[in-house]
């Protein structure tokens, strides 16, 4: 691996850095994509009358899937953290999306599920992914098939690590 060393303010460095449209970025350039698509979901959503947040109809789907799930559950589910997963279910209490209880097993465990409005509302958001849907269809006739790139990326990239491709 290259290392970078700077000599002074005085005298050009022995290597440049990369710079942010580099290679090396390319996480980065997922992120930009990936936040593009939310913000342009959320015009779409919003026009649909969908309350349900871009970033979490993920997890109201797995939910609806499981009908009563705990928070590791849903991490488990959505391969995500508990964290990440307890990050975006308050947003969706408030919302009245879903509501959670005790566990009557555990008085540790808090147990999630739909109410009326979430169930309502993700059924607003299935008729939308037809549409959504679509317009990655016409989308990847354009730059080629997008999902199936990063799908095949993630796999190569879990066989074998970056650190093992150095």
């Amino acid at each position: 691996m290259a290392a970078f060393r700077f000599t002074s303010a005085l005298t050009e460095p022995k290597h440049s850095p990369a710079t942010i449209d580099d290679t090396v970025f390319l996480g980065r350039a997922v992120e930009r994509l990936s936040v593009l698509i939310a913000n342009q979901s959320k015009d779409v959503f919003d026009t649909m009358g969908i309350i349900i947040p871009v970033r979490s109809c993920s997890l109201m789907t797995v939910l609806a899937t499981l009908e009563t799930a705990s928070a590791s559950d849903l991490a488990r589910e959505l391969e995500h953290s508990h964290q990440l997963v307890m990050q975006k279910i308050p947003k969706l209490v408030r919302l009245g999306l879903i509501q959670c209880r005790d566990d009557d097993e555990d008085a540790r465990r808090r147990i999630f599920q739909l109410t009326a409005e979430g169930i309502s509302q993700l059924a607003r958001f299935q008729e939308c992914t037809a549409l959504l849907g679509a317009a990655y269809e016409r989308l990847f006739s354009e730059v080629g098939n997008v999902r199936k790139l990063v799908d095949q990326t993630v796999d190569a990239l879990n066989e074998t690590p970056l650190e093992k491709r150095i």
